[in-house]
């Protein structure tokens, strides 16, 4: 499947891993999931699962979110 419009392709079935932050307001208080989309080569999509921010969501493909992480973690002075 082709990546030239990741917002058009679905998202049935995709299995979302869950990265939650230290906020004391609860579990989904920091909460973003990422999940592979299905049938698609190296393309993600990144939601928000907060009450408030549920269905937002960002589509990337590995190189976009490789370069987002990357970026982050040297912004933040982050180590492995």
């Amino acid at each position: 499947m082709s990546q030239s419009n990741l917002y058009a392709l679905p998202i049935d079935g995709a299995t979302f891993t869950t990265y939650c932050g230290g906020n004391l307001g609860g579990d989904n208080e920091t909460c973003a999931e990422v999940a592979p989309i299905p049938g698609v080569a190296d393309a993600f999509v990144v939601r928000d699962n907060k009450p408030g921010g549920t269905g937002a969501e960002l589509r990337l493909t590995g190189s976009e979110l490789d370069n987002l992480a990357l970026g982050w973690a040297r912004d933040r002075g982050l180590t492995a």
